[in-house]
């Protein structure tokens, strides 16, 4: 019950404390994870975006919606439909850092293993060998790399907030 009363007094006057969210009066959400979270979520799809374009622009490894084959890339697209109902259960208080963990864990553990594990599926020479130019497939590998990094650190953070004890 402490626990509780230390949340109704860190809200704003208008907004009313309840069991799974804080909901306000002017009909807004209190916010239910740190701001922070949201970043290491968006940063990854940015970044997953970018890398989705870059198998559309060296022409490997895409899959449905852009041919009829249906692989991991087909697979892969699933992530943005994950990460919108995450955002929407996270902001009406249904999922916290639980579900980012899970989620970022999740992610991290197939980019690694789809992209640099002994099994890969897309190993490294197929995302930089395409290029005419070693830059820019470096450049790609370096955004790849990016992306399997942003979405670990993600998980590690979203863990060490639930441990520490944030909601």
């Amino acid at each position: 019950m402490q626990h509780v009363a230390e949340n109704v007094t860190a809200l704003p006057p208008f907004c009313v404390h309840m069991e799974r969210n804080d909901h306000c009066s002017n009909g807004s959400v209190a916010r239910t994870i740190p701001g922070r979270v949201y970043l290491v979520v968006f940063v990854p799809a940015l970044l997953g975006a970018a890398h989705h374009v870059d198998h559309v622009v060296r022409g490997n490894h895409v899959g449905w919606p852009l041919t009829p084959e249906v692989n991991a890339f087909t697979l892969s697209l699933a992530v943005y439909p994950l990460i919108a109902v995450g955002l929407v259960l996270t902001v009406t208080g249904r999922a916290g850092l639980r579900y980012w963990f899970g989620f970022l864990t999740a992610t991290s553990v197939l980019l690694a293993s789809v992209h640099l594990g002994p099994w890969a599926i897309e190993p490294p020479a197929d995302v930089i060998a395409p290029y005419s130019d070693p830059v820019l497939g470096y450049g790609a590998f370096g955004v790849l790399l990016a992306l399997i990094a942003a979405v670990a650190i993600g998980a590690a953070y979203t863990a060490f907030l639930a441990v520490r004890g944030e909601r």
